[in-house]
Formats: C-alpha cells, structure tokens, sequence
C-alpha cells in the first residue's frame, strides 16, 4: 500500500445523525413525514440524489429542489461546526499512515464545505495529502469515480490504495474502482451480508494496525 483513502461522513465523524436530524426537519417544511430508517435508505448518497428521490416520490411544487438542498446543507454544516466529534481511532489511523510512510485523503459524497467543516472543527487539514468531493462529479458512490478522481490526485496506482468506509454504497465503489477496502460499518449494520465482499472488517479504526495493511497487496 501506498495510499490509505478516508470515507468521512460514519468513519471519521458520525455526521449521519446530523444527515437525518436536517433531512427530516427540512423534508417536513414540504409536507413529507421522514423517519430515521427512510433517511438510511440512501446513507452514503449525495444530497442531489436524497432530494431528488423523493421528490419522485413525493412530488412538491415549492420551494424547488436546489433550495431545499440548501436548506438541508447548511443545518448539516451549522450542527458539525458546533456539535460534530470525532469516531474513536481517527489520530491514531493517521498517525499510524504517518508512520508507514502513507498518503492519505479522504474521498467524500459530501459537499466540500461539509469536508472543510469537518476538517477546521477538528484542525486535520494538515493531516491530509488530498481532500476530494463528489460534489461536482458526474457521478456519486457506488460508482468509483471518486476513489478514481482521489488516485489520481494523489499519483498513486489503484491497487496500492486501501479505501476504509462504512456503508456499503462506499464499499462497492472501492471495489469497482479495483482498490483495497476495509469496511468498519455502524454496529448495528456489521451483519450485513454485502459486507463480506471486503478484504478486511473492523469494529473500529482503533484496530487498523500494520499488519492489515502490509497484509494487503
């Protein structure tokens, strides 16, 4: 391995109760009734997509769907600037790339305003060889074009990149991208069958150590 890629949203900050906490106040204001579990439905989507879905669904007439995007971003950005933590391991992950000599980046379906959020609220910018977000990608995960976009950035080949993420949307664009995954998904998401096509499934990033990584390859 070369490169270690960093999912954010669930791996290095547990954004997704931000996610569904805006999405079901926002989605309300246009007569839709949310629940947590239709929020997971699309976990690991971009917001143009989440919006656009259901609306499909359930069609409004206004306001349109650019400004509900808005609406839902920046209650996102407002509740990780003042509230977000970062998940258990997230230094130690870093500083253990550091040590092997690793590039690292974290590869987003998040806007980039949420990564800089993030990234400012917790100083990690300097951690970081190259930051990437699907935003204005032709495509969101599953496809690999972020993994791909993050490669590049970083002149690495795809098969000496470890991608870690924790939804299986994520998993899947890693493994098309032809790259290395470890998945450390939500408790209670860890029995999920998909998550078997992994190389390497962790509780949490505490357990990332040299050998998974020197295993790989």
């Amino acid at each position: 391995m070369k490169a270690v890629i960093f999912d954010m949203d669930g791996l290095l900050v547990d954004t997704e109760p931000f996610w569904r906490k805006a999405e079901i106040e926002v989605f309300a204001e246009v007569g839709l009734s949310l629940t947590e579990n239709d929020c997971r439905e699309t976990m690991g989507w971009r917001l143009a997509e989440v919006v656009a879905l259901w609306h499909s669904r359930q069609p409004w007439s206004e306001p349109d769907l650019k400004s509900v995007e808005g609406k839902i971003l920046n209650r996102v950005e407002r509740y990780i600037r003042h509230q977000a933590k970062p998940l258990p391991g997230v230094a130690e992950a870093l500083e253990l790339c550091k040590s092997l000599g690793l590039k690292t980046a974290i590869a987003s379906s998040s806007p980039m305003r949420l990564i800089d959020a993030m990234v400012d609220r917790f100083q990690l910018r300097a951690e970081f060889d190259g930051i990437y977000s699907a935003e204005h990608l032709s495509h969101g995960k599953p496809h690999p074009e972020i993994f791909l976009n993050a490669a590049h950035g970083l002149d690495i080949g795809v098969r000496d990149c470890l991608v870690l993420e924790d939804s299986i949307h994520g998993m899947v664009a890693a493994l098309a991208a032809r790259m290395y995954c470890a998945v450390i998904p939500a408790p209670e998401d860890a029995d999920k069958a998909p998550f078997a096509a992994a190389h390497l499934q962790l509780n949490s990033l505490l357990e990332l150590d040299a050998k998974h990584i020197g295993g790989l390859g």
